[in-house]
């Protein structure tokens, strides 16, 4: 079978101040953020900080609703998620779905940074938040038109 997962993208930490902790990785570690994004969506404001070819996400709720601010009720600040390139997200989904898997998002949708995702659930990977990441958006099928 071939390996859908092409590399790590992100590693995503759930924290309650955001501003304090993108400083702490700056001033220790000399970090720099190399993107911000309020993901309305989702409920979240993130910090992606550059780690080679991939990122730390430093995610904050931006709202009690958002599923980030339930985990940070629930477990407290920590790893939220991770996050791995795919080249086809719709495939990846779709590879997940066809072997019993259980999944969060039916469907790839819109994510930060114009990239396309899909969430599996935890019981399906080994008890962690997966997120299927495919950099650029998947363009949307244009139906054929006659002339």
């Amino acid at each position: 079978m071939e390996n859908l997962l092409i590399e790590i993208d992100h590693v995503a930490i759930a924290v309650r101040d955001l501003a304090s902790t993108v400083a702490w990785y700056e001033d220790v570690l000399g970090a720099r953020v190399v993107h911000r994004e309020v993901v309305a969506s989702d409920g979240v404001e993130e910090a992606l900080i550059a780690v080679a070819d991939s990122y730390i996400q430093l995610l904050t709720p931006t709202n009690a609703a958002s599923p980030v601010a339930t985990f940070l009720e629930k477990r407290g600040e920590g790893l939220h998620h991770v996050g791995y390139r795919v080249a086809d997200c719709a495939a990846a989904l779709e590879a997940v779905k066809a072997a019993g898997g259980r999944v969060i998002d039916q469907a790839p949708r819109p994510g930060s940074r114009n990239t396309t995702v899909a969430f599996v659930h935890p019981k399906t990977m080994g008890g962690t938040l997966i997120e299927l990441v495919q950099e650029g958006r998947a363009a949307p099928e244009v139906a054929a038109t006659s002339e």
